[in-house]
């Protein structure tokens, strides 16, 4: 995160000692990364918070990738995996995977375990419904439209308060803002489409009384399920740089020109090997003989994954994309909008479209999930014909 934040108890100076009320002193954790050398927080707990009484391995459900042979372009339509009874962790239908992220999508409406993802950072985006995010750093509530991001290895778990869809981006790295919106120090500059002022973390500890608590651990040679002696959530403080946090859609200000701007202009994150981007409501292009729409376009070091989470998107108008769908555009394919579209597009002032882009320069795999709420007759689309 590229600002400071200070909440609950903590002492004067860091590293220093801090005692309960009781006399004896908290526990205090660095969570930092890249080794001691980046972002960093300082909780303090009341409890040790490496204490642990059971180890064993957990078998999370099965998943397997196959890659995109024949290479085409793919909708998937995830409502159609839409099962009641599902939690926003081991629920989770993988749908799009490579060597640096995983792309999920679920319908939650039970809360999940404990959960704490050791591998990398995690970037949820809300479609519909509202969830809570508690964990060691507190609580967020969030809602249609929010993004979160959940630093690795923090504690955490989500409860829905309502019947909640959810797509999932897990890294193998850290999720932020991308760095040219940012100074040297980490301030966002007058260039960039959102600010400190749009970002929400955690306001106040959240304190939970427990004692053999379990807490699910996705890590680089499996899962574990580890046994806490107490709850972790027993911070009665913290501050630092680095904690969860939520970002709104709906607060990101699009970029525009008098002609068809480019998809960097609507990044909203940058992770390792992929860019997220967000679609929203704006005024297009205003020179007299602009085209708004986009331009045919071939991707030639990326595949692009977009996801449709409202209003109308005028340039897929007739392929069959609508709420909830997914498009995967591979490179080594040339794509561009549905036919009649530049031309329907001539003379409009604004779009109304809201969705989530992801770009990864590696090729993403599918899941059998994808497969199973894929239509398939998409590719053939811009032609109006039938496979052959």
């Amino acid at each position: 995160m590229p600002y400071y934040r200070s909440v609950g108890e903590v002492p004067r100076k860091r590293h220093t000692q801090f005692r309960k009320p009781d006399g004896g002193l908290y526990a205090e954790e660095l969570m930092g990364q890249e080794g001691f050398s980046s972002d960093s927080s300082l909780l303090y707990h009341r409890h040790a918070p490496t204490a642990i009484v059971a180890a064993e391995e957990f078998d999370p459900p099965a998943w397997t990738r196959l890659p995109n042979r024949p290479l085409k372009p793919r909708h998937l339509q995830t409502h159609k995996l839409d099962q009641s009874g599902a939690d926003a962790v081991l629920g989770r239908q993988h749908l799009l995977a490579n060597d640096d992220c995983r792309i999920s999508y679920v319908l939650a409406d039970t809360p999940s375990p404990l959960y704490r993802n050791a591998i990398g950072d995690e970037c949820l985006y809300v479609e519909a419904g509202r969830l809570r995010v508690e964990s060691v750093f507190g609580v967020l509530e969030v809602t249609a439209g929010d993004y979160v991001i959940v630093p690795t290895s923090v504690v955490h778990r989500l409860v829905p308060l309502e019947p909640t869809r959810l797509l999932v981006i897990e890294a193998t790295g850290h999720i932020g803002p991308p760095k040219r919106y940012l100074s040297v120090r980490g301030q966002f500059l007058e260039h960039s489409p959102y600010s400190e002022r749009d970002l929400r973390g955690p306001d106040e500890p959240l304190l939970v009384d427990g004692t053999d608590v379990e807490v699910l651990v996705q890590h680089r040679r499996g899962w574990t399920r580890h046994v806490y002696a107490q709850h972790p959530f027993d911070v009665v403080g913290w501050d630092g740089c680095l904690y969860p946090w939520t970002f709104s859609i709906h607060d990101f200000e699009p970029i525009t020109g008098r002609l068809h701007q480019p998809p960097p202009v609507h990044q909203t994150f940058q992770g390792p090997n992929f860019v997220i981007c967000s679609f929203v409501p704006r005024k297009v292009d205003y020179h007299p003989l602009a085209i708004p729409v986009p331009y045919n376009h071939h991707n030639v070091d990326s595949d692009e994954m977009l996801f449709y989470t409202g209003g109308d998107y005028e340039a897929r108008r007739g392929s069959g994309i609508g709420q909830g769908s997914i498009s995967l555009h591979p490179s080594g394919f040339t794509h561009g909008p549905q036919p009649g579209a530049a031309e329907r597009s001539i003379g409009a002032e604004r779009f109304d479209e809201l969705a989530v882009m992801v770009d990864t320069f590696r090729p993403l795999d599918l899941c059998e999930p994808a497969l199973a709420s894929e239509d398939p007759g998409y590719a053939w689309t811009w032609s109006g014909r039938a496979p052959q």
